[in-house]
């Protein structure tokens, strides 16, 4: 399944970004800039690699020309980049983008994560850094450490990331669980990957390996994490380490 769009996460601080406008749609592109930290500079800035241009098409022509990338505000076919709403958990950040299609539905959907997501999980996040050396001391292997990181933060888990932080120790938490390995053979009812079981998403999202039978559908197989190794397979899979699931359709 094809991206329409590759999110990134572009550190601004200090960075020029050309801002051309003086109409009401750039005042709160302005104000986004500034609290990235970004300088927000004019059309002839030749630093500048990004510019937001809210109503002049014959500015985002020459600028484009001089290969800045470049937002045009409610014009998607003229952007080269999106502004997506923003759920802010610092250091979480959430970014909810429709390549421009729709701006309504993305606040939407800000808006009710706002409601979800409690305001302690930035503070979690902290915490799972600050234990980031005992964790790799405690399990030097890559994919084991994930694994238990992975089981420490599943739904209704030590670190359940839906759930208030009660300022627990991370590493403890993480050490303390029992992540799964081996092979999980999932058989699957449905070919739309919203009929997912919460189990079977959370097995797809931990797996380190993923073999599948040749109808499983790519966009279930999209709910893998992008580094996991895959292998169409019609024989069940055997895999000593680590987790492996196994996916076929049921008959």
């Amino acid at each position: 399944m094809t991206l329409h769009s590759l999110p990134l996460f572009v550190r601004l601080n200090g960075r020029p970004v050309i801002l051309v406008g003086e109409s009401e749609a750039a005042e709160p592109k302005r104000r986004l800039l500034e609290r990235a930290g970004s300088i927000v500079v004019g059309e002839d800035d030749p630093d500048a690699r990004l510019a937001i241009v809210a109503d002049d098409d014959d500015a985002v022509a020459r600028l484009k020309e001089r290969g800045v990338l470049v937002n045009a505000v409610d014009r998607p076919e003229l952007c080269d980049f999106t502004l997506p709403a923003i759920v802010d958990r610092a250091p979480v950040l959430i970014a909810i983008g429709t390549g421009g299609v729709s701006a309504g539905l993305a606040a939407a959907v800000r808006q009710r994560l706002e409601a979800v997501l409690p305001a302690s999980l930035g503070r979690l996040a902290e915490a799972l850094h600050g234990a980031r050396a005992a964790l790799r001391a405690a399990l030097p292997d890559g994919g084991e450490r994930r694994r238990a990181i992975g089981a420490a933060l599943a739904p209704g888990a030590a670190l359940d990331p839906l759930a208030d932080y009660d300022e627990r120790d991370a590493a403890q938490a993480v050490l303390a669980g029992q992540p799964v390995t081996g092979v999980v053979r999932l058989a699957l009812a449905s070919r739309d990957p919203d009929d997912l079981t919460l189990r079977q998403a959370r097995l797809l999202a931990a797996a380190d390996r993923v073999t599948h039978r040749a109808d499983v559908p790519a966009a279930i197989l999209d709910r893998a994490r992008a580094d996991a190794a895959r292998e169409q397979c019609d024989a069940p899979s055997a895999n000593g380490t680590g987790l492996t699931v196994d996916i076929g359709m049921r008959s």
